[in-house]
This record gives structure tokens, sequence and C-alpha cells, in this order.
């Protein structure tokens, strides 16, 4: 599986300068290395709808432990080159700006609203940073304001989706549950209170699922700021960002982008840390593949077993399953690869029920 992040927020936040910042910055590494590039760049304008259809993103997640696991293997085997790496992926999503009437179709709102379905995890910009020449709804950053609009819009969104849902005619179990979790859910909303955070049963909210509700889906928060306010905190579900400091990461290489960061303050880029807060929000963690033909990361759920693990590199691999043989990343590193980590006793081989963990290095042992 790969993540999927839509970023929204009102026009003229800085949205789509730091989508394409984004994909910038690791445009070059992914070309070489995953085979993967941003397939598009957005338009940036100081108006409202520069972005009219979304546009969409591919970047590889930052990950140090995939170059080590390459130097490794070249040396194993005994290669002239390193082995091609390929990174997990995220992919971005750049929705139009959000305005007031949106779920009335104001701006094209409709068109846009469909677009964020589509991903796993909604990544709301708000404006921090002064501008007097940015065209927005108040002179002043208002942050706490545009995020009650955004939020209108799309509670507004999703009780179009309840208002459309009919009462069962059956009359079992489960289409009674289904239709008070509509009834419940269309009532919370009315209230102001977004669908994620409706009180429901474990197994209403299965239920829930299944009608693809937006204010249900886990939401972060970017506060695009200056430089001067970078380090301050914002709140546990708000990662300070400055679109226009990763503009200008995204112009340097590898060895300047660290020294940049340092001379900030800074350990990570914003790139790294959105893709990380995605991560710890959907339980996501990577496991580790390395061999001649290539070193991978594969992104999986936490607690996933082995058997489904394989699976998501083939399905072939679920069924056909025997076992999988796995090393730490730490002690793989250590004893130099498969051969010296299995001649130091390091590896283990586990059955399909193994749960996984970030930073297995996994060679699956497959039937024929």
């Amino acid at each position: 599986m790969n993540l999927s992040i839509a970023i929204i927020g009102l026009p003229n936040v800085g949205k789509s300068t730091l989508f394409n910042a984004l994909l910038k910055k690791q445009s070059t590494f992914a070309e070489a290395s995953a085979g993967q590039a941003g397939s598009g760049i957005a338009r940036v304008g100081n108006y409202p709808f520069t972005t009219i259809e979304p546009n969409v993103g591919i970047v590889p997640v930052p990950d140090d432990r995939l170059e080590k696991l390459a130097e490794i293997t070249k040396e194993e085997e005994g290669m002239q080159n390193l082995p091609p790496i390929k990174p997990a992926i995220v992919k971005f999503i750049d929705i139009a700006g959000l305005v007031k009437g949106a779920s009335q179709g104001e701006g094209l709102g409709n068109k846009f609203l469909s677009h964020i379905r589509e991903a796993d995890i909604i990544c709301h910009v708000q404006r921090y940073f002064k501008d007097p020449n940015i065209v927005h709804v108040s002179d002043e950053p208002k942050p706490q304001d545009d995020k009650i609009t955004i939020n209108t819009e799309l509670i507004l969104a999703d009780l179009e989706t309840l208002i459309k849902q009919l009462p069962p005619r059956k009359t079992t179990k489960e289409d009674r549950i289904r239709w008070q979790v509509i009834v419940t859910l269309r009532n919370e909303l009315n209230n102001g209170i977004l669908a994620k955070d409706v009180k429901l049963t474990e197994e209403e909210k299965e239920m829930a699922k299944n009608l693809n509700l937006i204010t249900a889906k886990p939401t972060f928060f970017i506060a695009n700021v200056g430089e001067e306010d970078l380090k301050k905190e914002f709140g546990e579900d708000t990662i300070a960002v400055s679109a226009k400091i990763e503009a200008e990461l995204a112009e340097l290489s590898a060895g300047e982008q660290k020294e940049y960061l340092n001379s900030l303050g800074l350990k990570q880029s914003g790139l790294e840390r959105v893709i990380e807060k995605g991560y710890e929000m959907l339980g996501l963690i990577s496991f580790l593949t390395a061999g001649e033909k290539e070193v991978r990361a594969w992104t999986i759920e936490k607690d996933m077993n082995a058997v489904d693990a394989a699976g998501v590199i083939h399905t072939d691999f679920s069924k056909k399953f025997i076992k999988a043989e796995v090393a730490a990343y730490h002690e793989f590193v250590e004893n130099g690869g498969w051969r010296g980590s299995r001649a130091n006793g390091k590896t283990r081989f586990e059955g399909r029920d193994y749960i996984m963990h970030d930073g297995d290095v996994v060679e699956f042992k497959i039937g024929s």
C-alpha cells in the first residue's frame, strides 16, 4: 500500500507553492532511484482557483536505511554498481482552494471535494505568514476562522452524502445498525461535529467506513509560517512549515539542504515531517528487502502479519507463503548482509502469524 495525502485549504494559503517544493526537492532522486517523479507541477498564482484540476505528485519517502542496504548488498554480492533503490512512495493531491459555498458548487467546489475522498489522510494548510501582496479573504492571517470555513464545507458535503441514503427495506440486524449509524452521523454533523469525532462502537465504525465521509478521514494541519516562526509550537496535530523555505531547499543539493536546515536549527525538512506525520496517524511502518535485483521499502499497517506483508509484494507470495527469514535492520548492517547475519545467528525464521516490525529486513520463502 502507498500513502496518499490530500492538501487542502483556502485559496492563496501556499498549498501549491508547498506542493511544488515537495515534488521538486525529490524529483531527481525519484527518477534515478525509484523510477517515479511528480506527475505534474502545480501552477502558482496570486489569485483564487489557479489550480482547477487537482495536481497529483508522487514522491519517495526519505529513508537513509535504503542507501546503506544498497552499499552492503553491493559489497556482499561483489557487484560493480549499487542495486536499484526503490523507496516507499507517497501520493500528494493538491486540491484547488476551497471557498465558502464549496459544498453547493461555489468555485467548482463539488468537483474539488470529490477528489478529497480519494486520499487516505487530509493535510489542511493554514496561512500564518503575513504578506500584503497576497489576495486572501482577510488582510491578517486568521487560521482558526479559515478552519471553521473549511470544516463547514466538508460537513455540508458529507451531509449531502448522508441525505441520499435511504431507510432499509430489509429488517436484518446489520441493516438496522447501518441505518442507525447514518441517523447518528447526520444528527451530529448537523451540530457541527466532524464524523471522525462522533462516538460510535467498533461495529458502527466499520459500517461507517463504507460511507466514505470526508470528515471521517484523519486530518493534520500545516501552519504555513515565516522563518521566524518555524520553531514555534502550534499543537500536537499541527506542523510548522515555511513553503517559501521549502521552495528554497528544493533548489539545493542534499548536502546543501542539510547545511541550510542546520542553520535554521531544524533536523528535518517539511516534507519529512509531513510524511512522518501521515505514517504516524495512519499507523504505517516499512519493512525492507535487500538483494541484487533491488533494495526496497514496503509500506504496511502496524501489526500486519508476515503472510499479509508478503502479499503486499505479490499476491502469489501470500498464497504460496512458507516462512519468512527476518533480521533486524541494525543487526543486518552490523553483520554485513545476509551471509554475515546468518553466520552469526542474527536471522530467524518466522511463520505466517509473525507480526512485522518497522525496519525488519525480510526474505520470504515461497513455494512453487
